[in-house]
């Protein structure tokens, strides 16, 4: 099945020219050229990914994936003027993926969709689903359970810990190198963040919101220690797990 992209952009030709572009290379893809028109199309179709404008009349392409990333688990890139750090530092902040900055080669954009629909969970058939339900991977840490294969994590309670997708795929690095310790470009190339100056304040960022929602004391980690100027370093007990 191909992987289903929508591309947010305002301006005509730009969005012409990356739809054509992906879609030679194999992607299905719809453009919509404000956030309201791409609101009726994702109300009414599924897709893996989306590329937001952030600067566009109306609502902005950071309001409109904050409402995307409350609702589904989809991979989100947004663009950027170039010298805006602000605006890339809040997308992250948002639960985004990966940004592109403007002006771009299509051959950056490509690239960065590759490497972001590789992390995306791709929805299984029904029955497919049902037949791998024994076999998912689950990890306990403390008093919580990630499942891996459907990419959430509970609490003590089996309340489900609302988690935005790239929060869960650093905590997957994490939980499968356990009591490691792991370098921000360590932790960059297994999520499959493309690399670049701000890598590593894009690694930090993601580690600051997963803090929030797995530690007791955010300041003073449990699990998610840092190892100054080295990285970081997931402390799991010996024997906790799966």
């Amino acid at each position: 099945m191909k992987a289903r992209i929508i591309v947010v952009e305002d301006e005509p030709d730009l969005r012409e020219a990356v739809a054509e572009y992906l879609g030679a290379n194999g992607y299905d893809v719809a453009t919509a050229e404000n956030a309201a028109a791409a609101r009726s199309l994702l109300d009414a179709q599924s897709f893996h990914l989306a590329i937001l404008d952030i600067a566009m009349p109306g609502e902005d392409g950071l309001s409109l994936g904050r409402w995307l990333r409350s609702k589904t688990q989809m991979g989100i890139i947004y663009a950027t003027a170039a010298g805006t750090a602000l605006d890339r530092i809040v997308g992250l902040e948002l639960g985004a993926d990966d940004y592109i900055v403007k002006p771009y080669e299509l051959r950056e954009v490509l690239a960065r969709v590759r490497s972001v629909l590789r992390r995306v969970p791709q929805p299984a058939a029904p029955q497919a689903a049902k037949a791998e339900a024994g076999a998912r991977r689950f990890m306990n840490f403390g008093g919580f359970q990630a499942d891996f294969d459907g990419r959430l994590v509970t609490g003590a309670n089996g309340a489900v810990i609302e988690m935005a997708k790239s929060e869960f795929d650093v905590l997957e690095v994490f939980l499968t190198r356990a009591n490691r310790l792991l370098t921000r470009a360590a932790i960059s190339e297994a999520i499959g963040f493309v690399e670049d100056p701000e890598s590593s304040r894009a690694v930090d960022i993601r580690i600051m919101r997963l803090r929030k929602k797995i530690e007791a004391d955010p300041a003073n980690p449990k699990f998610l220690r840092t190892v100054r100027g080295e990285g970081y370093i997931f402390s799991l007990p010996t024997g906790d797990g799966n």
